[in-house]
């Protein structure tokens, strides 16, 4: 008890109890701060009333004015017209008048230059005495090396400060004024007088309120009368002035101030401040300073504050503790440095192991997955006839699988994905139930487009429009939830996939007890993984497997070993030097090409390739006519002719690439810089193009199936538009190259596939023209895609929509013959003999032309609805008897700038001419005159011109010899 009273000084026990056990006294602190007593408050008027104008008065201005009393008058000549007490109209003559005349002082032009006389601050004692200087000023001036006498003589004139740091010895006063001389500091411009006198003060007459505390050089004289009076008016406060003036007092001597005036009025207010915040700053103490500015500018130099008594210990004091805040700092900035590096290093090495450990896990996880795929492929295979025959699902995976800066580069990868709505159209097999995945989120209005399409399955197959069924229960469009949330992840449609647990678990209900595989696009690693979450097979080959052998360099390999027909080039090229070497041999190889076209290992579509004609080099014509002087024998078994030539061709090839070499597409190499880039980043290969004028190109589309079986699903000629190069539909079948010739080739390709464990879809890539030199037709394989390719699916929806049968190997497509109506009749031997007839009529050739690639801006401003009622309008729809006319394809509802089209007819020419009316219509329609739009559609006309102009000279031209085939008709396609 008695340690708490001892520690807590606001307990009243506390005084006693120090006083009686230890002996201390404390004093007693009263409240120095005066109580000022409320103030009464008055209620009430506090003003009297003042006469105004009787009423008689104003009612009869006739009336003599009435008496005006001295009270009312001391009020003012306002008050009285304002309360009526003197007319408003009176003229007022006052006296004496409020402004005076008097003449002007004339004032001497000399005290325009005479300074005004100093200010005297504080109170004088009555025998004190000032120092009165003269001022010489100009005369110092004048004179500068001048030296100062030894005694500094005074005179009448400007008054010094004030005498609280002067006493009555005139010598010490002398000396003082020498002191500020001499430091070049004097406040009160003391100048240099010739000579001097000591005058009396005298006493004023009133005391003043206002006080000046003179501090000469940090020292006060606290005997001074100004400073008695001071303390004496400020009694109350003095314990709280004095402390403020020692503390400036001892700051001014820090810096060496040599004179600093204190207000006494401000260092009372500022006083009570100081106890609150005993060690105030120069801030804080300026405003009480009379001659601010004098101090403010001496305490700002550098190195004031160590010119003081203690200036020297003060800076050796800043000095050692500067130079152990630097040697504290250091050392803390090395070990906070330390501790940082240790920090990463530590969080480095956590997220490494981490990485290892995710990457371990990973790794194993994508050795099971294949483990699996593997043994899920052997069940495949060793049930694939029975799984076949039987009913079963398909689960199509439209993904491509590239890699994900391919993916970046691709603009719009989800619709890119969903240009194989033709899948669909596996339902026409009555024991396959489908189910889609698509990359995109299609409305409700596309959704029933293809309910209604596909439900006309019986219709086109009895001719009979009105029987139209129901699939919804056959077929599934799923779109996984995890689109929305990796919206601009560039992620394949597997990926995604993998992540929507709500969609792998429906498909997981849908499949349950049933036979059903997956059949992909381009395989991903993570198809596996979403191959093993569904415990189904894959019809496809290893994704490993699959990139290698998609690739351009990977495809040359796969037709090498095949042994077929390949154009003259070089593949597994990877630098600027190897792919300077390997063109100019191929050039002095083959002079016959006059076009040499770079492609890039990993793309597709045309996209990544480049071309660079020979006739651009100066050396070219020389070489060639050496070549056909010497003839092709000796100048290909000769190697050392051709060293001359090499040489040339050596010199001048890189600059000619360089300037004359050009991509195929712009929107993506703008450049062949940037081309190179590319090319030599991931590699490529150097191959010829077709010397000829007429150049057809194939694309074909194959299956190996588990068991080994190859077989040929579709073949169709390509149509080009805008570049050569460049793809954006095909006629099916094609009609290019003789059928036995087109199989054996494929067959061969095909088993050379097989051995390198591809099964699945794949689709080859072929050229074929007419030599110059032997003006035979020759086959060229280009290209090799290991995935489930557009006009495979676009084929799916011509033969289901014909109910038709597309035999490769002898390139025709046949649809049933138009059933007839059955008339009734009652003769039952006649009507069996009809039917048999029926039966026996011959199949309708027909020939279709498939586009998935058709663009035009204006797509997306017009609503579906709109666009099919514009198609009825021009009659563009399809004949379910005749088993001819137009099909679209919807790829999405959100941009809808994309469309996909099949176009059946009885012959190629009128197919084609029904492609080239639907897009002239479709484009009349949707676009207005002079309107500047992004489309293929005029391109695509005119191409399809072309050909139709070519077929009909190839049929002018034939008609004696032998009857025109489509062959024939389309070998001088461009």
């Amino acid at each position: 008890m008695d340690m708490r009273i001892l520690c807590d000084p606001t307990n009243p026990k506390n005084r006693n109890f120090l006083h009686q056990n230890y002996g201390i006294q404390l004093p007693f602190i009263k409240n120095e701060i005066p109580d000022i007593p409320p103030q009464k408050l008055i209620k009430g008027s506090t003003v009297g009333t003042l006469a105004v104008l009787p009423a008689s008065h104003r009612e009869n201005p006739s009336l003599l004015p009435p008496f005006v009393s001295e009270k009312d008058a001391r009020k003012g000549i306002l008050s009285l017209i304002e309360r009526g007490l003197i007319p408003p109209a009176s003229e007022l003559t006052v006296d004496p008048p409020f402004v005076q005349n008097r003449a002007a002082k004339i004032h001497d032009i000399q005290e325009k230059h005479r300074k005004p006389a100093p200010e005297v601050f504080g109170t004088y004692p009555k025998n004190a005495f000032c120092i009165v200087v003269s001022e010489s000023y100009a005369e110092e001036t004048k004179y500068p090396d001048k030296k100062p006498e030894s005694k500094l003589p005074l005179k009448m004139g400007t008054v010094t400060p004030a005498p609280s740091f002067m006493s009555r010895t005139s010598t010490k006063d002398i000396s003082a004024v020498q002191h500020l001389h001499g430091k070049g500091m004097v406040p009160f411009e003391f100048h240099q007088p010739k000579q001097f006198q000591v005058l009396p003060v005298h006493r004023p007459q009133e005391f003043s309120e206002t006080f000046y505390v003179t501090i000469f050089n940090g020292k006060i004289d606290h005997t001074a009368p100004d400073i008695l009076a001071f303390k004496q008016h400020y009694q109350l406060y003095w314990g709280h002035i004095l402390s403020f003036l020692e503390y400036l007092e001892t700051k001014l001597r820090q810096y060496d101030v040599p004179v600093a005036i204190v207000e006494g009025q401000k260092l009372a207010e500022i006083s009570a401040v100081f106890e609150l915040n005993s060690q105030p700053n120069w801030k804080d103490l300026l405003p009480v300073v009379k001659n601010r500015e004098l101090v403010e500018e001496i305490i700002k130099r550098p190195g004031q504050q160590y010119r003081g008594p203690d200036g020297l210990e003060i800076a050796a004091t800043k000095i050692q503790a500067i130079w152990r805040q630097y040697q504290c700092k250091t050392k803390y900035l090395i070990a906070r440095r330390q501790k940082w590096a240790a920090g990463v290093i530590s969080i480095s090495w956590l997220m490494r192991a981490q990485r290892v450990r995710v990457k371990k896990t990973l790794k194993q996880s994508r050795q099971r997955h294949l483990e699996n795929f593997r043994s899920r492929a052997k069940h495949l295979a060793a049930n694939w006839n029975r799984i076949k025959a039987s009913r079963r699902t398909i689960i199509h995976i439209p993904s491509l699988g590239y890699a994900q800066s391919l993916r970046s580069s691709v603009p719009n990868i989800d619709t890119q994905q969903n240009l194989q709505m033709g899948r669909l159209c596996d339902i026409r097999d009555d024991n396959v139930d489908v189910i889609y995945i698509c990359p995109l989120w299609i409305g409700e209005d596309v959704t029933q487009y293809y309910m209604n399409l596909l439900g006309l399955q019986e219709a086109i197959k009895t001719g009979k429009p009105e029987k139209v069924m129901n699939v919804e229960d056959r077929l599934k469009v799923m779109t996984p939830e995890a689109i929305s949330c990796f919206p601009n992840h560039h992620l394949c449609l597997a990926t995604h996939l993998k992540y929507s647990p709500k969609t792998i678990k429906r498909i997981k209900n849908l499949i349950e007890g049933k036979a059903a595989y997956i059949v992909g696009g381009l395989l991903h690693k993570d198809d596996l993984a979403v191959a093993d979450m569904l415990n189904v097979p894959i019809l496809g080959p290893e994704p490993e497997v699959a990139h290698l052998y998609s690739t351009k360099s990977g495809s040359k390999r796969i037709f090498a070993s095949a042994s077929v027909p390949m154009p003259p080039g070089e593949y597994d090229i990877y630098n600027l030097r190897q792919m300077h070497e390997v063109l100019t041999q191929l050039i002095l190889e083959n002079l016959e090409i006059k076009r040499w076209l770079f492609k890039l290992d990993v793309e597709f579509g045309g996209r990544g390739t480049a071309y660079f004609d020979v006739l651009h080099l100066k050396c070219y014509k020389q070489i060639l006519k050496e070549f056909r002087g010497i003839g092709p024998t000796v100048w290909l078994k000769k190697k050392w002719i051709q060293e001359p030539s090499e040489l040339k061709l050596s010199r001048e090839l890189p600059g000619i690439l360089a300037e004359h070499a050009q991509p195929a597409n712009k929107k993506i190499f703008p450049t062949w810089e940037k081309f190179v880039e590319m090319f030599l980043c991931q590699g490529g290969v150097v191959e010829a193009y077709p010397p000829s004028d007429s150049v057809t190109n194939l694309t074909i589309d194959m299956l190996i199936e588990p068991t080994g079986e190859v077989s040929m699903v579709s073949c169709g000629d390509q149509i080009h538009s805008n570049s050569p190069l460049e793809c954006w539909g095909t006629t099916v079948p094609q009609c290019s190259v003789n059928p036995g010739n087109l199989h054996s080739v494929c067959v061969k390709i095909a088993e050379a596939c097989k051995c390198r464990g591809i099964i699945g879809f794949f689709s080859i890539d072929l050229v074929t023209f007419i030599h110059p030199l032997t003006m035979e037709q020759q086959v060229w394989a280009t290209d090799l895609d290991l995935a489930y390719s557009d006009q495979l699916a676009m084929t799916q929806l011509m033969l289901f929509i014909s109910n038709g049968k597309l035999t490769c190997k002898t390139n025709t497509f046949e649809v049933s013959p138009k059933p007839r109506e059955r008339k009734q009749t009652s003769n039952r031997k006649e009507l069996a003999m009809k039917e048999r007839a029926q039966i026996q009529l011959p199949f309708m050739k027909r020939y279709g032309v498939l586009s998935t690639q058709l663009k035009h801006t204006n797509l997306s401003i017009v609503h579906y609805s709109v666009l099919f009622k514009i198609f009825k309008v021009h009659g563009i729809g399809f004949d379910i008897k005749e088993r001819q006319g137009t099909v679209f394809i919807l790829h999405e509802d959100n941009k809808k700038d994309r469309l996909g089209m099949v176009t059946i007819g009885e012959d190629l020419q009128g197919a084609l001419l029904t492609f080239a009316r639907n897009l002239s219509v479709i484009h009349q329609e949707i676009t207005a005159p002079n309107m500047q739009l992004e489309n293929n559609f005029q391109a695509a006309i005119k191409d399809i011109e072309l050909i139709l102009g070519v077929t009909i000279v190839n049929k002018s031209c034939n008609k004696e010899e032998h009857p025109t085939t489509a062959l024939e008709a389309l070998t001088g396609r461009s």
